[in-house]
């Protein structure tokens, strides 16, 4: 099977995408997750609190675990990008020397 990158309009392919729009993305993309992370602890703890009667209890704990599940990702997400870039700065650095 042949694989194809997806057009985005006007005959431009993915794949000549400029870089500040793939950063861009990856961005978008990460700000997504953390939201999601934290919106889904937040209204689970809201459920949790309705359903057994507790006032604010698990709102406060989804609350928490929403956050530190969502940076806890976001840190897993940008390490490649972070030891990469790294990784090019000690091989600049050795070129200089």
């Amino acid at each position: 099977m042949l694989l194809r990158f997806p057009t985005l309009g006007w005959g431009m392919d993915l794949a000549r995408v400029p870089d500040t729009w793939l950063i861009a993305l990856r961005l978008t993309g990460l700000g997504w997750y953390v939201a999601t992370c934290i919106i889904v602890g937040v209204l689970g703890g809201l459920g949790l609190d309705k359903l057994l009667g507790t006032k604010i209890l698990f709102f406060l704990l989804g609350t928490v675990l929403g956050v530190v599940i969502a940076f806890w990702g976001l840190y897993k997400m940008v390490q490649p990008i972070l030891n990469a870039s790294q990784g090019k700065d000690r091989e600049d650095r050795g070129r200089k020397s």
